[in-house]
Formats: structure tokens, sequence, C-alpha cells
């Protein structure tokens, strides 16, 4: 068995780098040195094999790039803002209802990730490469043709998209350049979630976290320069801003694809691969309609918790908002477990180690509940200064405060619910996470928020409190049938 496996090392370069590695980056001693090597080792994306060695350390050497990653992911939005806001409201207001557009495209791009990296990981634990690049190669074929068709739309329709979301007549006509521009410019949304997708099933976390890193660096050095016509640069005002992050976009998509042909990555294509495979696309098709409507069913929840709290008028509206924009960037590290789980666990699946991917979700949940739960006592005791960061206004500060408070309480759930659901998603059984929220969301939360804080007039502190008992019972959903284990028998 030993020379078996001797073989195998020799004949397979992957597996003999994995093992050097595995020798050198041993932290048995848990020392601080030994940490900040896994973290050193994480961000330059040393080789590693996630079907074997150390759980532990393949979820640290996941999670690290993945957490940057999402970190660089939300920089977009604050720089585009952090500019524009200098032209004056309709400016902002026009990169708002554009956002508000983009939300479908972004919807599409996490759905297709989904089903793609589900397939790609599954392929690499099954050490078939050349498979993962045929499965790669048919998503990014359909992330193209979903961008032709709203690059068509959103050329065409602009002004009269912007007045369908209730733009005014000024903010239309500054504005059409600028959401022409990004709708048209879509494919490069697309490509660049699903690419960096491919890349995080196939356990290259740190080549999507430097495509993050590059596509930002060049949005916010050409924002301002385009934006207020610095230097050699044109004046273009709002519609700058729209041609700073596509180009910084399409940047990093133009990297993507020289690191996918390179031949360096754990998936390589060639030109062999390059032809359309129906019975792939197809599997790739159905994986990520369901992805798809998850995450619309997630997205389209807040919808409903915003309406109910309109209600209570603007000031308790921005407290709201304000609670769930530090809710979400506190989510940021549990994103990135939450994926580290899913490649671990596809790639155990494709390798025929179900136990081991059973393993990993929960110890990745374990930690996600350390993480999160000291983020949720922080913010329990600091929830009013935090708050106050933002605002000092007397109703939108208290609201804002009661409100991250609230939610805080939950994070333990938050955390392992969040594990356990791209741990289904990483196994490629999809449906489950979708009926999960679909109950937990649509049947569960929004009722229980009306009925809160209009029935029961508990006000705003309503919505907050419907928040935390929809994750929490998310979480325990998901643990009862994450321990059924029939996802250990989905095929791809």
């Amino acid at each position: 068995m030993g020379g078996a496996h001797a073989r195998r090392v020799h004949q397979d370069p992957l597996a003999r780098e994995c093992q050097v590695t595995e020798q050198t980056l041993v932290t048995s001693t848990g020392r601080p040195s030994d940490w900040w090597t896994v973290v050193r080792e994480a961000v330059r994306g040393v080789p590693h094999d996630y079907t074997a060695g150390s759980l532990g350390r393949g979820i640290v050497l996941l999670a690290i790039p993945m957490v940057l990653e999402m970190a660089m992911e939300s920089i977009f939005a604050v720089v585009d803002v952090f500019w524009v806001s200098r032209l004056g409201p309709d400016a902002v207001a026009t990169v708002g209802l554009t956002e508000s557009i983009l939300t479908l495209v972004y919807t599409a791009a996490m759905g297709l990730s989904i089903g793609v990296a589900a397939v790609v990981a599954r392929r690499i634990g099954e050490r078939r490469p050349d498979a993962a690049a045929e499965a790669a190669v048919q998503g990014i074929a359909l992330g193209l043709a979903v961008a032709a068709l709203v690059a068509s739309l959103g050329i065409a329709l602009a002004p009269r998209l912007l007045a369908v979301m209730g733009a005014s007549p000024a903010v239309t006509a500054i504005g059409a350049g600028y959401t022409r521009t990004m709708l048209g410019g879509s494919a490069t949304v697309l490509l660049l979630f699903l690419i960096n997708a491919i890349f995080r099933g196939a356990g290259d976390a740190a080549i999507a976290m430097r495509v993050l890193w590059l596509a930002n660096s060049i949005n916010i050095l050409l924002g301002p320069c385009l934006i207020f016509g610095l230097g050699p640069f044109p004046r273009l005002g709002v519609t700058g801003a729209a041609v700073a992050t596509t180009i910084g976009r399409g940047t990093g998509v133009l990297y993507q694809l020289y690191r996918l042909t390179r031949g360096d990555a754990r998936v390589a294509v060639r030109r062999a691969h390059l032809a359309l495979r129906p019975a792939v696309m197809a599997m790739l098709l159905r994986l990520s309609g369901s992805g798809t409507f998850q995450v619309l069913v997630g997205t389209a929840s807040y919808i409903g918790l915003v309406r109910i709290m309109s209600s209570f008028g603007s000031a308790a509206l921005a407290g709201y908002t304000i609670a769930i924009r530090i809710l979400i960037f506190a989510l940021l590290p549990s994103w990135g477990l939450s994926n580290a789980a899913a490649t671990m666990v596809g790639q155990s699946l494709g390798a025929g180690k179900p136990e081991r991917a059973e393993r990993a979700a929960w110890l990745a949940g374990g930690y996600n509940m350390v993480v999160l739960g000291t983020v949720g006592v922080l913010f329990i005791l600091l929830a009013g200064p935090i708050v106050g960061l933002f605002t000092h206004d007397p109703v939108a500060w208290p609201t804002g405060a009661v409100g991250l408070r609230t939610m805080s309480f939950g994070f333990v759930f938050y955390a392992l619910g969040m594990v356990l659901t791209q741990a289904f998603n990483g196994a490629g059984d999809t449906w489950t996470p979708t009926f999960i929220n679909l109950g937990c969301f649509w049947l569960w939360e929004i009722p229980l928020a009306y009925v809160l804080a209009r029935v029961w007039e508990f006000g705003p502190q309503g919505v907050f409190l419907a928040i935390t008992v929809a994750y929490s019972t998310l979480a325990l959903v998901s643990v009862a049938l994450f321990k059924r284990g029939r996802w250990k028998l989905r095929r791809l």
C-alpha cells in the first residue's frame, strides 16, 4: 500500500507538491509563528491537497483569501459612492437606482457561480482536471450568453429603466450614461463572479483574491480621474464612475482568463476544452437555476422587510439600513469560512470521502461560531457607539443601535446556518438551501416581522426580532437536514 502511494505521488505533480507543503507547514504546536506561517501561505496560495491531511489547515488556507476577496468586492460600491457623492444627490440617486437594477445581474452571477463551483470542486476531488476545465468553459459560455442579453437591453433601454425605477427627469438626464455603461459592461460582473467561483471550487482561492485586488486598485485610481477630469483624463461626471468600474472589472477578467489559460492553476483551460458540451451545460443550468432562485429568495426577503420598516418613517428606515450594512460587513469572515466549507465538501465528495466532507462542514461551522460569536458580543456591548459613527439622528441612532444589538444575539446561529447552507451548495444539493430559504424567509420571517412590528406594536424592534428568529430557525433546520446526510448521495 505504501508503494502504491509513493507511485501516485511520483506520478502526480500536485500530490508531490502538496506532500512537500504538508511537511513544511505543520502547525501542531499552535505557536503564533506557526499561525503566521499559515496566514502567509494562504495569501501566497501554496499548493495544497484539500482531500487529505489536516481539515483545520485546509479550511484556514481557503478561508483567509476568500475573506480578503469578499472585502475587496464590497469596496467597489463604497468607492463609487464616495466619489460620486461630490457631484450631488442626483448623481448618488443614479448610482443607487442602477445598483437596484444590477441586483438581478448579481443574482444571476451568484446563481451561476454556485453551480459551476460545485461541479469544478467535485471534478478536482475526482482527480479529473480536464473535466473541471470543460465545466469551467461551459459555465463561462453561459455567463456570456446572459451578459449579452443584459447588455443589449441595458444599452437600448437605460433611460426608460431609470424612469421605471422612479428616477426624476434630472436623474434620468445625467444618469442614462452611467446606467448604459454599467449594464452594457455586465459581462465583467458576471465573469468576475463566475471565474472566481471556478478558482475557489478548484482550491485556488488566492488567485480569486488577487483578481479583486487588481480590479479594485484600478477602480480606485481611475475613478476620480474620470469623474472630475484630473490631468489628461476627460471629465465624465457620474458616467466616469461607471467607466472606471467597468475598466477595473474588465482588467480583472482579463487576468482571470490569463491564469486559466497559463496552465499553472488547478483548472487549466486548453484549446481542446473550447467546445460546447450540451450535457455538461444542461447540468450547470439545472444547478444554477436553483442556485439563482435561492439567491433571489434571500435578496427579495429584504424588500419585504424594508417595506414594513418604511412605515415607521425615513429616520427609522435609515437606522435599519445602517444596522444591516454593519451586519453585512461583519459577516465577511463568515462568508469566507462558508465558501471554504463548500470547496472542502465538494472536493471531499469527489474523492469518495463523504465522512471527511461532513467533518469539514462541522469544523468550519465551529470556527465560524467562534468568530461571529465574538463579534456578536462586541456588538451587543458597543452597539450604540458603533452606530453613532454613522448617524446622530435622534430616531435613526437608537433604531440602528437596538437593531444591531438585537440581531447580534443570533450571530452564533447565523454562523452555523451560513456554513451548512454553503456545504449543501458545495455538494451540488442546491434545492435544499433554496427550500430552507423560502420557508424561513418568505413564509416565516416576513409574516413574523409584520405581526411583531405592526400587530403586536413592537415597532422597528419587531423587524429586528424577526430577523434574529428567522436566521436561528434557518440554522436549526439546516442542522436537522444536514444530519440526515442525503446531500452525500448527490451525483454530479
